[in-house]
């Protein structure tokens, strides 16, 4: 069985003012078995939906989990979860007969199980109620026993894991265990007890200056240390005078019960000498799987992670994330902030939070096909994976476009980094297969803004051939634009051949930028400085990272000084692509 789906009403972030509609849910998310990764800004709901799912389920780790005032959006005074199970086996459904619904008639009926937990709150006294389940809007009950078999496993974002293996009474590590086959059943009979018991034998007769003679422990023999035994003869004196003549004092080691063995257990990585944060960190993930590998299990087998990039080197998250996905029968959703762990996960995986919506990234949700997930596995590496965490993003075909965008933006008035806007270097012409990743086929549209910087490729002398009565420099703008635009995608085509001519007739700053140009290609005869750049970038023989690289550096000194030289002209046509497409991801 596996979580498929979670509906959410007026819970956190995900809500509405508008009258409560128990057929608009404000969150309707699908989830899919195995890895599911919530990506996106601070605040942009992914904890919401880890914390929505915990309250309904309850985890292994026995936390006190309690609706505040926070929990409803704004002034609702009402929210509510839905979660639905499907694909259970039979002997996960028998666990859940009177509850289940049936989807498909006949033979080909399957079982799901839907759960429902409503809140209300009035004058500032909230009236949580019961978990129920059914296929009606209200359902039944679901009883303790039952609800058993739904807990999750939850990992919660580690800051001192090492606090988390320390013995102590009910120590996460001794809660692991106790629900282990290894431990189950088997109080007063399992072979640790049966040491431990040997072991406080042991102490007894320390007291006593005696040692075993034989493994029966049966009988005794005087020890040479007889230190022990004069303390306690001591305190036998003491209780002979303050209590009873007939009392004398016997030392163990705590209580014997199989609990507070494991409650003593203290687990670590052998023959590593004080083990650093991120060491601990794993072997903390390791002993909390557990329980989703155990073999006599009927229940879920659903694992929630908070921030799985704590305190982990980007190798260690790699390593990590890799082995989550190839578990079998186990689910996890997870939350990150990670462009390491995006671009390591599965475009089908992924699930972006924005602006209180929630956008799966698989199959079916984007326009995306198959070969263009196949193409995006291999080449959306964690540089470009930025994307999944901006509020906008702007997509340019080179190295020359991401060093110069910062810089130009900036001296225009835009700081992207503040707005949190990203330039994706998709080092191609490949537009086309990101573009995608935006635009939707389930009819919930993306609030990211994503903005395409391409080049018009038309040599200057074609640009005004009439072709079927269109100019071919509009010919061919207008051909990609509608080749990428759709939805919150938008094309800026430069209205001359490159980004490097169209800087070079720049009224701002053309002539500061032809004086790096000439800089850098000593050797070109620049007369005509068109014609020789032209020629340039026909046959490929322009730096144009170095020229992006001296022209951005010279625009941010120029940015600080008091009087710059440089001043951006809002009617420069050559540029005014580049300053369209930065505001338009800028404004989001």
């Amino acid at each position: 069985m596996y979580l498929s789906n979670i509906k959410l009403w007026n819970f956190r972030k995900f809500g509405s003012i508008s009258d409560f509609n128990i057929n608009l849910p404000n969150l309707d998310l699908e989830l899919q078995k195995g890895l599911n990764v919530l990506i996106g800004e601070n605040d942009s709901g992914k904890s919401a939906i880890i914390d929505a799912i915990k309250l309904v389920l309850n985890t292994h780790s026995y936390e006190w989990l309690r609706i505040t005032e926070e929990d409803f959006f704004q002034e609702a005074e009402r929210f509510r979860i839905e979660i639905k199970f499907k694909d259970l086996a039979e002997d996960e459904a028998k666990n859940f007969t009177e509850w289940l619904g049936w989807d498909g008639e006949g033979e080909y009926a399957k079982p799901f199980l839907r759960l429902i937990y409503d809140v209300t709150r009035k004058k500032g006294k909230i009236f949580p109620s019961d978990v129920h389940a059914g296929v009606d809007d209200e359902g039944y009950r679901l009883t303790a026993e039952a609800r058993e078999y739904l807990k999750v496993t939850f990992l919660k974002p580690l800051r001192d894991a090492k606090a988390e293996f320390i013995p102590k009474k009910n120590s996460r590590l001794s809660q692991i265990l106790q629900g282990h086959e290894a431990f189950q059943g088997s109080e007063e009979s399992h072979h640790l007890v049966k040491l431990f018991t040997s072991f406080n034998q042991s102490i007894e007769k320390y007291f006593e200056a005696k040692k075993p003679t034989d493994n029966a422990s049966k009988s005794f023999e005087d020890i040479d240390d007889k230190k022990g035994k004069e303390l306690k003869d001591k305190i036998d004196g003491l209780i002979h005078e303050l209590y009873d003549k007939t009392k004398d004092s016997k030392f163990t080691v705590s209580e014997g019960k199989l609990k507070n063995i494991l409650e003593k257990l203290e687990l670590s990585i052998k023959d590593e000498i004080n083990p650093g944060l991120g060491t601990l960190n794993r072997l903390f993930i390791a002993s909390e799987l557990l329980h989703l590998d155990k073999n006599k299990w009927n229940g879920v087998r659903l694992g929630l992670i908070e921030e799985l990039e704590a305190h982990l080197h980007p190798q260690a998250q790699m390593q990590i994330i890799e082995s989550l996905q190839n578990k079998k029968d186990i689910q996890f959703i997870l939350t990150t902030h990670s462009p390491n762990l995006a671009s390591k996960v599965k475009l089908n995986n992924l699930i972006i939070c924005k602006n209180k919506h929630a956008y799966p990234m698989g199959r079916g949700y984007t326009q995306l096909d198959d070969s263009d997930y196949s193409f995006l596995e291999l080449f959306l590496d964690t540089t470009k994976s930025n994307l999944f965490f901006a509020k906008g993003v702007i997509l340019v075909e080179g190295w020359a476009e991401e060093i110069l965008l910062p810089a130009l933006a900036k001296k225009a008035g835009f700081n992207l980094t503040e707005k949190g806007v990203s330039i994706v270097n998709v080092a191609s012409t490949a537009f086309l297969r990101y573009a995608k990743i935006f635009q939707r086929t389930d009819g919930q549209e993306m609030s990211i803004p994503v903005a395409i910087i391409t080049d018009l490729d038309v040599k200057l002398e074609d640009e005004d051939i009439i072709i079927e009565g269109i100019t071919k420099k509009n010919l061919e703008t207008d051909k990609k634009t509608l080749k990428y635009n759709g939805q919150v995608v938008k094309t800026f085509v430069s209205p001359h051949l490159t980004l490097e001519y169209c800087l070079s007739k720049s009224s701002s700053f053309g002539l500061q930028f032809q004086e790096i140009v000439k800089g850098i290609h000593t050797k070109t005869d620049w007369s005509d400085f068109g014609k020789s750049l032209t020629e340039k970038l026909d046959n490929r023989g322009l730096n144009k990272t170095e020229i992006a690289y001296q022209f951005a550096k010279l625009l941010e000194e120029d940015s600080k000084k008091e009087i710059p030289d440089i001043i951006i002209n809002k009617d420069d046509k050559t540029i005014e692509y580049l300053l369209e497409a930065i505001k338009y991801a800028y404004d989001n």
